[in-house]
C-alpha cells in the first residue's frame, strides 16, 4: 500500500465505528455527477465508462464536490459504478442515452452461464479501478476518507438478466423462480467477485467500503431472505478475512444500502455491518427503535427531491431528519443519490444546514 497522507478529517470513520464525534459527518451519495458544472468540463467527450475508466478523470470527477463544497462535506467517493463486476465478468455494457447502462447480451437462461466468466481475475481486470482509487488518495491529501464501494450480488443479478434497469423485473423474477439453483450459482460466483474487489479497493487506499443492493426493495421478505441478504453477511463476513490475507489489519468500516427493504432492517443489524444506510421510506424515529442499543451506525435518509424545495424547506426536513435520527451514531446522506437536474447552491445549503448540529 502507497504511503498516503494522514487524515484531517477522520470524522466519518469515527461515527462508523460508533465513537464519539463532535457532529455528524455528511455526504451524499452520487455526490460526483452530472448536477456540478465542472464535471461535463471534466468529463469532455468521453462516455460514462471511459471516464471512469482513466484514472485521471476519475480521480478528478471524486474529488470536484469536496472542492466544490468545500470543508462541508466528510468523504469522497470513487467515482465507478456499481456494473464493473458484470464487466469483469465479460458482459459488454454500453450507457445509453435516456436509458442507462445496457447490456449487449443479458442472460436469459442458465445456459448463458457458460458464456461468462464466473471466477474472474477482479486484481487484473479491473486494475484501472484500483489506479484511481490510488491516485484519488493520494491528491486528496488527507483532506478527507476516500470510500470505495460495489454492488451488491442480487442487485447485480437482476442487471445481468434483465440487461438494464427495469420496472417489472420479468426476466430476474424468472430466473429466481423457474431457475433457483442456476440464480444461486450466478449470486455465489457475484459475492465472491465483490469480496475481492472490495479487498483490492482497501489495498489500492478505500478507507470505507459501502455495499449497494439497490433493487433489495423488489424482493419480499422470503425472498430477501433467500436471495439477498446470505450474501450480504457473508461480505461482511469474509471481507475482514481476506483484508487479513492481504496484510490489512486495520478496521474498515461497512455500510449496508439495501434500498426499499425496510422489513429487514433487524436482519441487516445483526448481518455485520458498522453502518446501515436508509432510503427515505424509513421513519428515522422507527428506525433508531429497532436498532436499539445495538453499536449501529445508521446513515440517511433525506428524500433528494427535497434539493428541488426552497431554502426554508430544506432547513425544516433536515432539522425533522436529525431530531429524529439523534446526532451520536449517525451519518448524515441522502436517501439515494442526487439527481443531474438540482442546483450545487440548493446542495450548498442543504450542507451548511448539517453542519448546525453538533454532538455536544
Amino acid at each position: 500500500m502507497p504511503d498516503f497522507a494522514p487524515l484531517k478529517n477522520d470524522l466519518i470513520l469515527r461515527a462508523a465505528k460508533g465513537e464519539e464525534v463532535e457532529r455528524p459527518p455528511v455526504w451524499i451519495m452520487r455526490q460526483a455527477g452530472r448536477y456540478l458544472p465542472e464535471y461535463h468540463e471534466v468529463k469532455g467527450d468521453k462516455d460514462f465508462f471511459q471516464a471512469c475508466q482513466d484514472a485521471e478523470t476519475a480521480s478528478a470527477i471524486t474529488i470536484q464536490p469536496v472542492d466544490h463544497f468545500d470543508g462541508l462535506i466528510d468523504a469522497a467517493i470513487i467515482f465507478s459504478d456499481i456494473l464493473v463486476i458484470p464487466q469483469a465478468m465479460g458482459f459488454e455494457i454500453n450507457m445509453v442515452e435516456g436509458k442507462g447502462p445496457v447490456f449487449a447480451d443479458p442472460l436469459r437462461h442458465p445456459d448463458d452461464l457458460s458464456k461468462i466468466d464466473l471466477n474472474p481475475n477482479v486484481k487484473q481486470k479491473l486494475d484501472w479501478a484500483y489506479k484511481a482509487i490510488t491516485l484519488t488518495r493520494v491528491k486528496l491529501n488527507g483532506r478527507v476518507p476516500l470510500l470505495g464501494f460495489v454492488g451488491a450480488p442480487w442487485t447485480l443479478l437482476v442487471y445481468m438478466t434483465e440487461g438494464q434497469g427495469s420496472k417489472m423485473f420479468r426476466f430476474a423474477k424468472q430466473w429466481i423462480y423457474e431457475f433457483p439453483e442456476a440464480s444461486q450459482k450466478l449470486l455465489r460466483a457475484t459475492c465472491n467477485a465483490c469480496i475481492e474487489f472490495l479487498a483490492q479497493q482497501v489495498v489500492a487506499g478505500a478507507q470505507m467500503l459501502q455495499i449497494f443492493e439497490s433493487w433489495a426493495g423488489e424482493l419480499g421478505p422470503d425472498d430477501f431472505n433467500t436471495f439477498s441478504l446470505p450474501y450480504l453477511r457473508e461480505i461482511a463476513a469474509k471481507l475482514p478475512l481476506r483484508l487479513q490475507e492481504l496484510g490489512i489489519e486495520e478496521k474498515i468500516p461497512l455500510t449496508v444500502f439495501a434500498k426499499g427493504a425496510w422489513y429487514a432492517l433487524d436482519d441487516l443489524c445483526e448481518s455485520g455491518y458498522d453502518c446501515v444506510s436508509l432510503d427515505w421510506l424509513f421513519d428515522p424515529g422507527a428506525a433508531r427503535q429497532i436498532v436499539g442499543s445495538r453499536r449501529i451506525t445508521l446513515q440517511g435518509n433525506l428524500d433528494p427531491g427535497v434539493m428541488y424545495g426552497t431554502d426554508a424547506l430544506i432547513e425544516e426536513k433536515v432539522e425533522q431528519m436529525i431530531k429524529k435520527f439523534g446526532v451520536k451514531n449517525y451519518i448524515i446522506n441522502f436517501g439515494h443519490g442526487t439527481h443531474p437536474f438540482m442546483k450545487p447552491e440548493k446542495i450548498e445549503h442543504f450542507l451548511k444546514q448539517c453542519h448546525k448540529y453538533g454532538s455536544k
